[in-house]
Formats: C-alpha cells, structure tokens, sequence
C-alpha cells in the first residue's frame, strides 16, 4: 500500500500564540500498548460517517485461483486459472490464489515476527522509524504527517529487490535499523519476499496468457523489480466503529499480494463496498494502477 505525503504551510500568527495554544499543538503519539484500552480514542481518530464503509457488508464473489496444476506444467490448467484470472481483472481486479507454492511454514512465520515486532515496546519499534519523505521503516499511524483521519494502524515497510547484486536487502536493512538481535527476523522477512516476487512472476504469466501476448511478456518485464513489503498491525480499538485501520485509496502500484489473518475486514469498493472474507489457504491478489495502464500500452 503506498502512502501519499502532504505538507502544509501555516499562516504567521498575528499575535504570540498563548501557552494554552501551544500546549493543543502537541505532538501526537500513537502508542497502541495504551491506546488500545482506553474506552475512547483521540480525535484525530475519528472518520466521518460518509467515508466510512459499511460494517455489514455483502461478499464481494472474487474466483479461488488453484495454481498447483499451472505450476507443475500442465497446459490445461494454465489456459483454466488465465481465464479466471481474466474475468476477475475485467470485474474489478481482485482473485485468491490457492495451491500456490509458498511454504505454510514461512507465512506462519512472518506472521508470528509480525506479532512480536508490534508487540514491542514503541521505543524499540522507533529504531526503525521512518522518516518523512521515505517508504520503508515504522509507522505508528501517520501521527507526524496528518492532523485528521488517521488510520489506527502500525506499520513496518521495507524494500525488496529482486535484482542479484542486492541478494540480502531485507536482512541488511533489518538488522541495520533494528540490531544484530533482530538477523533471524530479517532472514524470515527476506525469504517471504523471495517467495512473493516468484508468486507474482507466475501470475504475471497468467496475466500475459489472459491477455493475449506471450507467457513470459509481463514476466521479463517485472523480473528484476523492486517492491516494497509492508506488515499492517491493527491493534483492538475500543471504539472501532468511529475508526478505521486503512482508509479508501487505489493501490498505484502493478500488483499487490496480500495474506490476511482471521480477523478480516478488507473491503472493495464495486458499486458498493463489499468484503473478502478471509482465507488463510489464500492470497489476495489485486492489480494495480500501473499495471493497468501497462496492459493499455502493450
């Protein structure tokens, strides 16, 4: 998910501002070891009702991909899976993929790290903090950007490259920001990508099929690509039905994959917003922006 940075410059008081003033203007801190048994949630937390989707909302029909025949070669089960993998792109963008290669160990993996990282104090989480104009790093909800409409979420974003010279990014950049202490994490995270940028070349083959252009156009074209991993924590709200962890947005990147827990609560706005209950067999698979405009262009 990729997140827009908005600056903004006030006007020059006419006056001194009084003490009381400046004392309102006080940073906030999102610490969600406190924040999440309060029994009500700061303001700036607080969505208005029009942008917020419905809590009931109907099931969104997205198509159970199974890549497992398409992975082993079989001809037919490749022409199947690009054909439902088309119709879903036409409809709006979104299908699970099941029997898709990736160890079950390595996701419960790195969502067991994801647990222990958030679970961390904030000072600690703050080693990796990113800074204002960057992507990768900790963000504990968007505090230091945004005055209004936070999302009531951390998150911890990093860059994979699937280029060769930059073989151990993750785990460098891991173990750099957080501590020789954290060399495990950042193997479990550095795996998990590898495993993300094989799943997604396979997909952009059945994208290509789908299309009508060779099997290997898109994947030659995205084979040596960056992309940014993001781990999303939703900590409990006592107030959830006045917030919200992720607020509408288009994602501008080529494909996002997605693994949710058994919680839920992603939805997609087709007329009306509509959820994809969670499957934890399954990835999400969307396409996004540029990928889009990429398939008008080739």
């Amino acid at each position: 998910m990729a997140i827009d940075c908005i600056t903004s410059i006030p006007s020059m008081p006419a006056h001194p501002p009084k003490v009381e003033q400046r004392t309102e203007q006080k940073h906030l801190v999102f610490d969600a070891s406190v924040l999440r048994y309060q029994p009500n949630i700061p303001k700036q937390f607080i969505w208005p009702d029009e942008e917020k989707p419905c809590p009931n909302a109907p099931e969104l029909p997205v198509p159970l991909v199974d890549l497992g025949g398409f992975l082993s070669g079989d001809p037919a089960a490749a022409t199947e899976a690009s054909r439902l993998v088309g119709e879903a792109c036409r409809k709006h963008g979104f299908f699970l993929v099941v029997n898709h290669g990736v160890d079950d160990k390595l996701i419960a993996y790195a969502h067991g790290c994801m647990d222990d990282f958030f679970g961390l104090p904030l000072s600690t989480k703050q080693r990796a903090q990113r800074k204002v104009g960057e992507h990768c790093g900790y963000a504990s909800s968007f505090t230091g950007r945004f005055s209004s409409k936070l999302p009531w979420k951390e998150t911890l974003s990093f860059r994979y490259s699937a280029d060769q010279t930059s073989s151990n990014v993750v785990q460098e950049y891991l173990c750099n920001t957080m501590g020789p202490d954290f060399e495990q994490f950042g193997r479990v995270y550095q795996d998990y990508c590898e495993a993300m940028n094989t799943l997604s070349l396979g997909i952009m083959e059945l994208l290509g099929i789908s299309l009508g252009v060779s099997r290997a156009h898109f994947r030659e074209y995205f084979e040596e690509n960056d992309s940014i991993m993001r781990l999303n924590y939703y900590p409990t709200c006592q107030k959830p039905d006045l917030t919200l962890g992720t607020g509408p947005h288009c994602d501008p990147t080529s494909l996002t994959i997605l693994h949710q827990d058994q919680v839920g609560g992603l939805q997609v706005f087709v007329d009306e917003w509509r959820s994809i209950i969670p499957n934890f067999n399954a990835f999400v698979v969307n396409i996004g922006d540029t990928f889009m405009v990429r398939k008008f262009t080739v």
